[in-house]
């Protein structure tokens, strides 16, 4: 049944081609008095002929039936007529399918078995076609198969091309997918990482003298720690499974203030201004600049050695400005840049910026320790 079903999705398309061939043969023989009227046998051929357009999947098979056939045809002296149409359909199926090269040479072997069997048909058959016009059918018949054999070619070549941009796009859609999600494992886990070291340091300083709040460090470690591990799963199922994962919502400035606890719990003392009349964000803003104070945070943690920190966040001209300023060691900055020069970090921070049409700059604050400030327009193509 399976084969049946695709031998009619094969074959109904060539259904008209079929209609022309058998309604035009018997028209043919009428207008052509010393050709020899078609019988069964002429009409099989006809059909016969027609079963090589059927046969497009198998190209190769489609060509060696259709030329024996239309030769058969031509030798037993039956009518020209819509039975040649045939033959450069068929071709332009063939060069659609096959190297231009190796479609050429098949092409060419199956003109020269139709040459062959015109010049018989006419030895058996004298009709007075002089050798001139034999020539200029030959050379006219030649004409048209060239033509189809580029037709094809040019589809064959189109589609190639198609296919070829789709992969790339497949594959350049897949890359940056894999740099999304390194990105959110650096900045998620990295964030929660120093976290964790800073309250298991502060941990240490006060067990001996200080249980209570040693203990009080301890629980912020096992939080943080139980939210990177949960956002680490989740990212390794998004990866071992594309598609499949259930993720977990993209983060906002709706969840600044869990970011700013999980800083002030690590020691360091953080003012937070942000402006409350600040429009509703497009998604891909909002997360970009959770990210961008997620990591500038996790830097003041990690390498700054700040007691403390500002982050302002407002809106200006059509974008969202960001800025984080903290009151850490000059000397640590470079610690920082060095750090983040392997793609993360800084510099990631400002990939995410740029990618939206904004800018980042990062680096000492005349005041001393070191600031960040992002500008993140609201709509695509940026702002003036």
């Amino acid at each position: 049944m399976e084969r049946a079903r695709q031998w009619l999705r094969d074959g109904w398309p060539s259904l008209p081609v079929l209609a022309i061939v058998l309604l035009g043969t018997q028209g043919a023989a009428a207008s052509q008095s010393d050709a020899v009227r078609p019988d069964v046998l002429g009409y099989a051929l006809a059909i016969a002929a027609v079963l090589g357009v059927v046969l497009h999947r198998r190209p190769g098979l489609g060509l060696a039936v259709n030329g024996l056939t239309v030769s058969g045809y031509l030798v037993a002296g039956y009518p020209y007529g819509p039975v040649l149409l045939t033959v450069p359909v068929v071709v332009f199926t063939l060069a659609r399918r096959w190297p231009f090269g190796r479609a050429t040479l098949a092409v060419a072997a199956d003109f020269a078995v139709i040459i062959v069997a015109v010049a018989t048909r006419h030895l058996l058959r004298p009709t007075g076609l002089s050798v001139t016009n034999m020539l200029w059918l030959t050379v006219a018949w030649g004409a048209v198969l060239a033509a189809a054999v580029a037709a094809g070619t040019a589809v064959r070549v189109r589609q190639e091309a198609t296919a070829g941009v789709r992969a790339e796009q497949a594959r350049r859609a897949a890359s940056e997918e894999r740099l999304r999600m390194a990105q959110d494992l650096h900045d998620s886990v990295g964030h929660g990482l120093a976290v964790i070291a800073m309250q298991a340091g502060i941990a240490l300083r006060l067990l001996d003298r200080d249980p209570e709040a040693a203990r009080t460090s301890m629980e912020a470690v096992r939080a943080t720690s139980r939210e990177s591990l949960e956002s680490l799963r989740a990212q390794l199922e998004a990866l071992c499974s594309p598609g499949a994962a259930q993720r977990r919502p993209a983060p906002g400035l709706d969840d600044l203030e869990r970011l700013t606890d999980r800083v002030r719990a690590g020691g360091v003392a953080l003012r937070v201004h942000v402006d409350p009349d600040l429009p509703a964000l497009p998604s891909e803003v909002d997360t970009a600049a959770y990210r961008i104070l997620q990591e500038s945070l996790t830097n003041v943690l990690r390498h700054a050695g700040a007691t403390s920190a500002t982050i302002r966040v407002g809106c200006a001209h059509g974008a969202l400005l960001l800025e984080v300023t903290d009151t850490g060691r000059t000397g640590a900055v470079d610690g920082v840049l060095a750090d983040t020069s392997g793609g993360s970090g800084i510099s990631g921070m400002r990939a995410q910026a740029e990618a939206l049409g904004g800018s980042l700059r990062a680096g000492p604050d005349p005041a001393g320790g070191f600031a960040v400030a992002a500008r993140l327009p609201l709509h695509s193509g940026g702002v003036p």
